[in-house]
Order: C-alpha cells, then sequence, then structure tokens
C-alpha cells in the first residue's frame, strides 16, 4: 500500500465532506421589497460613502448604538439583517469565533499549515495562494447560510520577540520584512485583490467602493506579544517601547498590510503601550493608521478590551469614559457588550457627541457594503457565484500539502541519513507523543480540516512493517515508557521519533516557561536513539523554538526535521521529505535560542542589547544560538554568487558637505527612487535533486553603530531549481527602505558608510556617502 493511496483517500473523503445544497444567507436592499429599493443606501450607483452617510441618517439613537458591537442585530423597519463582526480564519476559515459554523452542508474547511510554518518557505505567492482560497472558501460559507458575517480577524502579524510567547506560532515570525510581506500577501489574496499592487480592479476603483471578496483585519495593534508570564498577562501588561524600536521594528508590518496590503481591518490590543490603551491611542488609532498611512476599513477591539480599560487597567474611571476614550481615538466596534451597555449613558451625561458614533457607523456600515450585503440577492453579485463544491476542493488540498512541504525545515543531516531508502523490506518504528495525534497537525485557530492523515498514517503507506509506540503517556510527558520504546527500537531498522509541544504548551493565554521539550521527552530520545541500530530520525512539531542543543551534536540523532504545525496535508508532507519525494527548502523564520535565554524577562521589550540585557531577534541579538534566522538544510547544495550589482557607490548628498546622517523624509521620494540599486545573485543546485530554495539577501554594516541592526533582511525569493540548473534571482533595493534605520526617535536616517550584502557566505561591498 504506497503513499499515493493515502493521498487519494485523503482526497476522496474529503470531497465526501462537501455537498451542494445551500441556504441563501440574509442580505439588505432586496430588489422585490418596495419599502427599502428606493432609498438611496441601496442605490449602487452612488458612492459608497454616500449610502452610508444616508443609512446611518435613517437611525435613531439607540439603532445606532446596537450596531457598535460584534454582534449586530438586525434593525427589521429598514430590511437591515443582523451582521456577526468576529470570524476566524488564520491558517484557514474557522469556528474558532461565533462568525462561522459547520453544521449545515459544509461540514470542514482546508486547514493550511500554521502560519509560523508557512513562512519558512519565504515564498509570498504561496502566501497569496493561501490567502485566495482562504477568501473563497470564505466567500462560500457565507453563500452557504453558515456565516453571520465575512469580517475575518487574521493575520496576526505581531513580531515573534521573545521565544516563549504562546501565540508565536500564529506570526510569519521575527523578522518585520517578512512579517508585512506575508501580511500583504495574505490580506490581497483573502480580499480578492491582485497579487502585486497597482494591477487588477484596485488601479481603477477607489479603495473605499471597492468591492470585497471577504475581508481581512490585521492585528494585534501594536506591540502585543506576551499573554501570560510570571504574573502577568496581557491585559494589564503595559508595553513601554522605545521610538526606536515601534519605528523599525513593531509598526512596519501594520504600516504595510495598511498601505500595500489595503487591509479594510485593524485589530487594537489589550495591552498599553507606553501607559495608554491601544484601543483609546488616538495618536494610534487616527493620526497614524488613517492619518499618516491612510487607513480606509474599521477598527475593532480584542474581545472585552474596551472593558478591561475601566475594570482591569483603570485608565478610565468610569465605564461612560471608557467608551469616550475608545470611540474619540478612533476605534469602530466592539467585540463585547461594553458599548452597548454604557454608550447612551456616555450621550445624556454629554461626555460623548453623537456624531462619534455616527463615524464608527459609516466605517463599519461601508465595509458591509463593500462586501456587498447592500446590493440586493448576493447570488447576482460578484462571488455570488462561489459554492460549497469550491470548499475542500482537489486543488485547495494540493495547495494545502505544497505549504507544508514547502515550509518544513530540514535542521540536521550531516551523513545523509535522510531520505530514508523506498524498501518496503525494511522495518520501522515510529514512537513519540505526536507521531498519531491529528489534532497536533493544526494548531490553534483551526476549524475541521477536510480529511487529516497523521505522520504515522502517512509512513504507514511506506513501510508496511511499521511499529508505533507513543512513548509517553501525552505532549508533557511527565510519564514515559522508555523501556519498551527502547525494546521496539533494537528490533527495528530505522527509527522516526516524533516529539515535540502542542497547544497544551503554547497556545493563546499560555506563554511558556522553558525552551527545552517538555517532561521526559529528551530522556527518551536519547535512550531510543542509544538503542537503535542506525542514527535515527528526529521530527519536531512546534510553533516556537526549542533547546535541542544536544539532539544537534547526538551522532546517535542522524537527521532532524522541524515542521511547525502542518496542518491537513502535514504528515503526508513530512513521510515525502522523509522518503525523498520531496526535497525540503524551508528556512526558520526565528531565531532558535539556548535555555539560558528564559532569563530575559518576557516584559522586557527593547529590541537592541544593552549592559547585562542580550537583545532580541536575529538583528539585535549576539549570543549563543542553537539554530540561527534564516537556517534550513537541503537534502542538494545551492551555491550563490552576484551576478551583478548597478551601484557600488551611492552618493545621496545634494551639496559638496559631508553629513554623519541625512533624515529619510529630507531626501523625497523622487531620489529615493532614482537611486534604487538592482542585485542580481545566481543561484545554482549543485546537487542531484531538484528543489524549491529560497534565497535570503541580507545587509549588514561594517561597524554597527546608534542601534543600527547586525543585520537586517532586504529581500528574499523563492526559486524551483533542477538538479545542476541554475537561476538568477533579481533584487531591487531603495536606499531609503533598505539602507535606512531608526534613530532614537523613530526618524528614519541614512548614515554614511561601508554595507555589505551578504547571500550565503558571499559578500559584496556597498559603500553609503551622504
Amino acid at each position: 500500500m504506497g503513499l499515493h493511496f493515502f493521498i487519494s483517500l485523503f482526497l476522496f473523503f474529503s470531497l465526501l465532506l462537501v455537498h451542494t445544497e445551500s441556504t441563501q444567507p440574509p442580505f439588505s436592499c432586496d430588489s422585490s421589497n418596495p419599502t427599502t429599493r428606493s432609498l438611496p443606501f441601496c442605490k449602487t450607483s452612488l458612492p459608497i460613502s454616500k449610502r452610508a452617510r444616508d443609512l446611518i441618517s435613517r437611525l435613531t439613537l439607540d439603532e445606532k448604538i446596537s450596531q457598535l458591537v460584534n454582534t449586530a442585530p438586525p434593525i427589521p423597519r429598514l430590511g437591515i439583517p443582523a451582521y456577526q463582526w468576529w470570524s476566524e480564519a488564520l491558517h484557514g476559515v474557522a469556528n474558532a469565533g461565533p462568525g462561522v459554523h459547520f453544521d449545515g452542508a459544509i461540514k470542514s474547511a482546508t486547514s493550511f499549515p500554521q502560519v509560523i510554518l508557512t513562512a519558512a518557505s519565504f515564498d509570498t505567492n504561496l502566501w497569496y495562494r493561501i490567502g485566495q482560497v482562504i477568501g473563497t472558501e470564505a466567500r462560500a460559507v457565507y453563500n452557504g447560510g453558515q456565516a453571520g458575517g465575512m469580517t475575518f480577524w487574521a493575520p496576526n502579524i505581531n513580531i515573534f520577540r521573545d521565544p516563549r510567547w504562546g501565540r508565536g506560532q500564529e506570526t510569519p515570525g521575527e523578522d518585520p520584512l517578512v512579517t508585512g510581506k506575508y501580511a500583504v500577501a495574505y490580506v490581497r489574496g483573502v480580499q480578492g485583490d491582485s497579487f502585486e499592487s497597482g494591477k487588477g480592479k484596485e488601479s481603477k476603483v477607489k479603495q473605499v467602493d471597492q468591492h470585497l471578496q471577504a475581508s481581512a483585519c490585521c492585528k494585534h495593534f501594536t506591540a502585543y506579544d506576551l499573554d501570560d508570564w510570571n504574573g502577568v498577562n496581557r491585559f494589564v501588561f503595559d508595553a513601554r517601547v522605545t521610538l526606536q524600536d515601534l519605528a523599525d521594528t513593531y509598526q512596519p508590518p501594520f504600516q504595510s498590510c495598511v498601505q500595500q496590503g489595503r487591509a479594510s481591518g485593524i485589530m487594537c490590543a489589550y495591552n498599553r503601550v507606553n501607559g495608554v490603551p491601544s484601543c483609546a491611542d488616538f495618536n494610534l488609532l487616527t493620526l497614524t493608521a488613517r492619518g499618516q498611512w491612510g487607513f480606509n476599513g474599521y477598527i475593532t477591539s480584542d474581545c472585552d478590551a474596551v472593558s478591561i480599560i475601566y475594570n482591569r487597567q483603570g485608565y478610565a474611571k468610569t465605564p461612560e469614559d471608557a467608551v469616550v476614550d475608545v470611540l474619540k481615538a478612533g476605534m469602530d466596534v466592539n467585540c463585547g457588550s461594553f458599548l452597548k451597555n454604557y454608550t447612551k449613558q456616555a450621550v445624556e451625561q454629554r461626555k460623548l457627541a453623537e456624531s462619534e458614533i455616527d463615524r464608527a457607523l459609516r466605517n463599519l456600515f461601508s465595509i458591509r457594503m463593500r462586501l456587498g450585503l447592500f446590493d440586493g440577492n448576493p447570488v447576482q453579485q460578484p462571488y455570488g457565484n462561489i459554492g460549497p463544491d469550491q470548499v475542500c476542493s482537489k486543488k485547495h488540498q494540493a495547495l494545502a500539502l505544497e505549504a507544508a512541504q514547502n515550509g518544513i525545515v530540514l535542521l540536521k543531516n550531516p551523513d545523509k541519513l535522510l531520505p530514508l531508502p523506498k524498501k518496503n523490506t525494511f522495518s520501522l518504528a515510529v514512537i513519540g507523543p505526536n507521531a498519531n495525534s491529528p489534532q497536533t497537525l493544526l494548531g490553534n485557530y483551526a476549524g475541521p480540516p477536510c480529511k487529516s492523515v497523521t505522520p504515522l498514517q502517512a509512513l504507514q503507506g511506506y513501510v508496511k512493517n511499521t511499529i508505533f509506540h507513543p512513548g509517553c503517556d501525552k505532549v508533557e510527558c511527565g510519564s514515559a515508557t522508555i523501556d519498551e520504546a527502547v525494546k521496539i527500537a533494537k528490533e527495528v531498522d530505522y527509527v522516526v521519533l516524533v516529539m515535540g509541544l502542542d497547544q497544551t504548551q503554547e497556545r493563546e493565554a499560555h506563554d511558556r516557561v522553558s525552551l527545552e521539550l517538555p517532561g521526559k521527552q529528551q530522556e527518551l530520545i536519547t535512550n531510543v536513539a542509544r538503542a537503535a541500530k542506525k542514527p535515527v530520525v528526529l521530527v519536531l512539531l512546534s510553533g516556537g523554538p526549542i533547546d535541542i542543543s544536544s539532539a544537534k551534536v547526538d551522532q546517535k540523532i542522524g537527521s532532524i526535521l522541524w515542521a511547525g504545525y502542518p496542518g491537513e496535508a502535514g504528515g503526508i508532507a513530512l513521510a515525502q521529505i522523509i522518503f525523498g519525494d520531496h526535497n525540503p527548502g524551508g528556512k526558520l523564520p526565528v531565531t532558535w535560542y539556548p535555555q539560558d535565554y528564559i532569563k530575559v524577562p518576557m516584559t522586557d521589550m527593547r529590541m537592541r542589547p544593552s549592559s547585562g540585557y542580550p537583545g532580541r531577534t536575529y538583528r539585535f541579538y549576539k549570543g549563543e544560538k542553537v539554530f540561527d534566522f534564516g537556517y534550513g538544510l537541503s537534502y542538494s547544495k545551492f551555491a550563490y554568487d552576484f551576478s551583478s550589482v548597478s551601484k557600488s557607490v551611492l552618493h545621496l548628498n545634494q551639496s559638496s558637505a559631508t553629513l554623519d546622517y541625512k533624515l529619510v523624509s529630507e531626501l523625497g521620494p523622487k531620489l529615493c527612487d532614482r537611486k534604487k540599486v538592482s542585485v542580481t545573485v545566481g543561484v545554482k543546485n549543485q546537487g542531484e535533486m531538484a528543489g524549491k530554495h529560497p534565497v535570503l539577501l541580507f545587509l549588514r554594516k561594517e561597524k554597527p553603530v546608534n542601534g543600527s541592526p547586525f543585520s537586517q533582511l532586504v529581500g528574499f525569493q523563492s526559486v524551483f531549481l533542477k538538479a545542476g540548473e541554475r537561476a538568477e534571482v533579481e533584487f531591487v533595493l531603495s536606499p531609503c527602505e533598505h539602507l535606512s534605520r531608526a534613530n532614537e526617535v523613530g526618524l528614519m536616517v541614512m548614515e554614511p558608510g561601508l554595507h555589505f550584502l551578504v547571500v550565503g557566505e558571499e559578500e559584496y561591498p556597498l559603500t553609503l556617502i551622504v
């Protein structure tokens, strides 16, 4: 029984879960309803801004207030149905929020790898295609009458700053450039935009009038990356962040999400930043997001984030003050009931003008109109023909497999233990608590998958004589049957250990306290490896990094794979890599720190090192590492060369004077554009196996000063190369974007000096003169 059998079975049963029957979703402006069809807010020929204003002008104060919460009730006299703002689609349409249910014709949705693994592919086109599938399936679920809305609260684009963070698994990792590009690709895919900005329908239609396939929401704005550590939780945490760190670490992903991604939603976070709750921060929501970045969309609170401003943080003295704070700051909708309960009193106490409510409602109803929910029967509108047959389609499931294949990272393989030979005559032991757990594959914020094949089941498709033993009672491994596992290991030809973490160890509201494997897992690994006939294969499932320093140097552990939480097709992807039907090419999107790093307080938000403080992420941390950001092996060897660089000296001075630095804002966009540098990197596959390979281009300064990063990723592309094939990859660098740094007051500056472009072991000098 080969692996193709399991793939066929996987697709067959998945398709059986989807039926063609559907229930029509509710909508406004029914053309057959004489009461509403002539109203201006129903006229699609008018700009959406005018339609929204007309609708709001017809509402009573009580009706207006009722619409300020995520569970918005209907307004029957105007033919307006109920709407649910809270739905989730982090890595597939999910029933993690109240907006989506899988109890109708559609029983499941495509479940992609958890975001941290998808990010390891460093493939923006893959990310976009995943977003497209999620947007399509989201619309199909709504069209089928199984969703209360089409506003999905993803992606999570916070920086994975600390390796212990339980929600790091939801993010694209620790690098602001990667995180920003992931946000852009995902959002544009979900919302129905073209892959690149300036193309397709967006070039002809204003964003405020552009129809949305589904609405994506960038969260959690901002500097949110602690859930519950050492008695400090996210509800009361006051993140003390320097202007420098805000400018070049925490804010750039959100700016990209808004400006290049054209996101229609933002979620403000629970935590305070420098004393001010994010949802009550006028500077953050109105001046920055809407003013500086040009955000056109709605802003929601995280769930119950408004109530905690009063009852947990004590920032507002009364409930009514909390309502005033968030609405005047620019927030539009409250996940929870706080605004429903206290907004009218705030108006009656003359603390809040009704115009502030109207402002929020304009943003909210504009989004619902952009989703086509006020255009009559949705079947006759754009996206109305997306049906249940497009959920869990073969094409979508194949993309879930591709995402898992291209994200999995080979961490160790010095003697080429992998790939294992495809001989059905040998025996295989699969040992570990994660080997046969379909739920672990999914990570958090996951809906029911189309179908799931565990690593054990997929490996059994290659080797008939496969013996399974869990080794531990569960992932926390408080109790381990090491003797039994050792006995099995002695008797077989090869051993694959499937270990790591799961949602009991890292999740929302639960940060880790250790970077080591839980309980007796390491003891189990060591003993099994020592007893086995040949070096063993170690597979790790986890979102966050793990200190596996001992396994890294243990010669009895021949190969190590990190597979994140690889989604519904993750088991198949792992088996294909282990047996050489796919060449691994993923690279780590986070630094893997040693256990000693837990001495650093999670509450310290500083990115840059200082006396007694090691700094954070590959950009600023110089201490010992288990594995570097961007590390990942392949069954092939790839060689690089700098084929051409258009400029080796950049003159940015507009006078004869030599300056210590120049503000980017003083240079202007025209000069920045004129001084772009084209960098062409040659890449050759010197191995015997074809494979997809991410090319990562870094920039480092010869003498980093004034808080400059030690190294900075400035570009990445993924390229597929056959054995022996060579290709050239072009990067276009803007000096103002890629060669600048944030100064102490958060302004981007250019500094003179020698820089080096770095790809692999190759470097190319680049001199900047200002």
